[in-house]
């Protein structure tokens, strides 16, 4: 009766070991799972691959490019219609070097040259989320179909050999863990620079200017480098962590356009270390002491201040008047803010290079998800109107040298200035053809040349 008693106890007790390992390598799958969620968050994966009327991550979303409309494809775990059939090594060439599975290339609206600073763990944890931890959507997206030659994607090889750099994250061992970790964030997950560096005329970025400011079409994504942030009105590294956790910031920063879907969607929900990381890279210490001094709206009632009478309205400039009208209600008659509406005095757009952000803001508002907004006067106002009140609130009460055009409101009002690539990339093939065709025919000559003599 013994044997047969301990063979039983052994068989429970192996049976119980294989339990426990399945609970332990469940609980494992389940913390890389939510790693994995949490690192897109970080990346932001939402904003392009969620579109509104569609599932989550299942494509879609139209996203405009110099060279026309770009759309998110499906990166659910669906076998027929998303990245189901990827595996872990084909799913990392896609996110990191910006290759399919079928071997096509992508298109750098994916941020995958940001993408390529990932370490193998966080490229681990990512597809074991979207693998296991997103629903499978059986419904395609849009193709994407861009004008010739840019429909051709295999011109994306010459693109990648020439400006994407492959190579991951490496730790800088002078700086601080917290550095590093900022560092890994702003260069990769966050992909800042895709915005924050301006570009050359293969929209690749300009890595000689790093997070130097940008152009994005109509909104202008500013400078973020040390010296800019340092400027007035100067920001510490808690003012930056605050304003990507919430869009504001204690020297009047108001996030819009697409910083603010940057700020709701990701950035808010990240960690406050994470965020105070990412402003310890992108403030050196020495900048992140003193908190200078701002205009904030008295707390309570704010009596509107100003002269109101017939006499004085009608000294005012065209973009003064337009400001009264629709303005000074919210932001008080001389910018100082009104019943907790925010001061335009010291506003940082106010001392951009460019006057791009306040057009846009007075053409589209500034609408976030929760709280108070702003409504935009593109209904309401013409582009002359629009130029005269910004160049009001850039100089009168921003006191900048900055200025705008009725044309360039204009422009940006119809979705920003057409991008030459297109004609340059045809008349480049063009003239790539005629040598060849050149060549042919130098050839054909010395044949004939030969045979007659």
């Amino acid at each position: 009766m013994r044997k047969p008693f301990k063979r039983l106890l052994a068989l429970v007790a192996l049976l119980g070991a294989a339990g426990m390992s399945h609970l332990a390598h469940a609980a494992d799958e389940g913390q890389l799972i939510k790693r994995g969620e949490y690192l897109a968050i970080a990346g932001d994966c939402a904003a392009c691959h969620s579109q509104k009327g569609r599932a989550p991550f299942s494509g879609g979303h139209p996203i405009s490019s110099p060279l026309g409309t770009i759309y998110s494809t499906n990166i659910t775990p669906s076998k027929t219609a998303g990245i189901g059939s990827y595996t872990r090594d084909q799913f990392a060439a896609a996110l990191r070097q910006g290759v399919r599975a079928d071997g096509s290339q992508l298109y750098p609206a994916m941020p995958y040259t940001a993408y390529a600073r990932l370490n193998d763990e966080d490229v681990t944890a990512l597809y074991t989320y979207f693998m296991q931890g997103v629903a499978a959507v059986d419904q395609a997206a849009p193709a994407t179909d861009l004008p010739f030659p840019f429909n051709i994607r295999l011109s994306m090889k010459a693109w990648n050999w020439l400006f994407l750099d492959k190579k991951p994250f490496e730790p800088d061992p002078s700086q601080s863990a917290q550095w590093n970790r900022g560092a890994y964030l702003v260069q990769g997950l966050a992909h800042c620079s895709t915005c924050h560096t301006p570009r050359n005329f293969l929209m690749a970025e300009q890595l000689e200017r790093r997070l130097q400011g940008g152009s994005l079409g109509t909104w202008y994504a500013p400078d973020i480098t040390p010296a800019a942030l340092q400027a007035k009105p100067a920001w510490t590294r808690e003012m930056l962590a605050d304003y990507l956790a919430s869009g504001h910031a204690a020297n009047g920063a108001t996030a819009a356009g697409p910083m603010l879907e940057a700020i709701e969607m990701s950035f808010s929900r990240l960690r406050r270390e994470d965020l105070e990381a990412m402003a310890s890279y992108l403030l050196p210490p020495t900048a992140a002491t003193a908190a200078p001094a701002v205009n904030k709206p008295p707390a309570g009632l704010t009596p509107v201040q100003g002269d109101d009478t017939p006499q004085a309205l009608a000294a005012l400039s065209p973009g003064a008047r337009v400001y009264m009208n629709n303005c000074a209600s919210c932001h008080n008659t001389a910018g100082q803010g009104l019943n907790g509406l925010p001061p335009l005095q010291s506003h940082p757009v106010l001392r951009q290079p460019n006057g791009d952000n306040v057009v846009m803001a007075i053409l589209e508002g500034v609408l976030p998800e929760h709280g108070q907004g702003m409504i935009g006067f593109a209904h309401t106002l013409n582009d002359e109107q629009v130029a005269a009140v910004t160049n009001y609130l850039l100089q009168d009460i921003g006191g900048s040298k900055v200025s705008v055009t009725t044309q360039r409101v204009a422009t940006l009002r119809a979705g920003g200035a057409a991008s030459p690539l297109l004609w340059l990339a045809r008349a480049g093939m063009a003239l790539a053809g005629l040598l060849v065709a050149l060549l042919a025919w130098v050839l054909w000559r010395r044949r004939r040349a030969r045979r007659v003599a």
